[in-house]
């Protein structure tokens, strides 16, 4: 596990991506590059990040079009535009369909890094509210709110593996990739198995799915 920010950088100008990628490495990020739409859409349905900064003209899935998408399926990783489309309604576009924030090419560097920090802090000081089967997860109180109003409790690892399979809800999660992201300390993803058991008992059988051969995904809401 690592305390290092992650991004997403998703640029079709493999130079400029480049560039982009060697100074946010410099600055101490854990970076993905993505070179077209659809690349970027798998990267940010699969992956966790701490911010997304993308262009608009890209192959196969617009800019936007991929940013709507991930924010259809639950993603809120906050996200930076950053593009040559730049005037007024370009950038207004950009903020309805979901971005936080939007330059315009050519950029500066130190303004792109001090935008990128500034929602990095909103991104953790935010208390994200995600939607479950039957209700919504409160990530922060660990708690789930059904849709008849009452309240469950979760333990702390019940929570943050709620949480894992519900910010990425469409994705099916092999039992060591939930190992390692979710119980580092464990050597055995039995303890997967476990609390996925403890979560059905609390939230019912629907609230996580097995896939056979698979592993866990999230259920889906009726």
């Amino acid at each position: 596990m690592t305390d290092r920010p992650r991004i997403l950088v998703v640029e079709d100008d493999r130079r400029l991506a480049r560039m982009l990628a060697d100074l946010l490495k410099s600055e101490g990020y854990l970076v993905t590059l993505a070179f077209d739409g659809q690349r970027a859409l798998h990267e940010g349905l699969t992956q966790p990040f701490d911010v997304l900064l993308l262009d608009r003209g890209l192959p196969a899935i617009e800019g936007l079009d991929v940013l709507t998408r991930l924010r259809s399926r639950g993603v809120l990783t906050p996200a930076l535009i950053l593009s040559a489309l730049g005037n007024a309604a370009d950038r207004v576009e950009g903020l309805d369909r979901g971005a936080e924030d939007y330059m315009a090419k050519p950029f500066d560097i130190d303004e792109l890094l001090a935008r990128l920090r500034a929602l990095r802090r909103r991104n953790i000081s935010r208390v994200p509210v995600l939607p479950v089967p039957g209700g919504t997860l409160d990530t922060t109180g660990r708690t789930v709110t059904t849709d008849a109003g009452d309240v469950v409790l979760l333990s702390d690892r019940e929570g943050a593996l709620l949480e894992h399979l519900a910010r990425r809800p469409g994705q099916v999660f092999p039992r060591a990739d939930l190992l390692e992201s979710v119980f580092p300390d464990a050597d055995d993803d039995g303890v997967v198995d476990t609390y996925v058991h403890y979560l059905r008992r609390k939230l019912g059988k629907e609230a996580v799915l097995t896939v056979r051969g698979i592993g866990y995904r999230l259920g889906a809401r009726t």
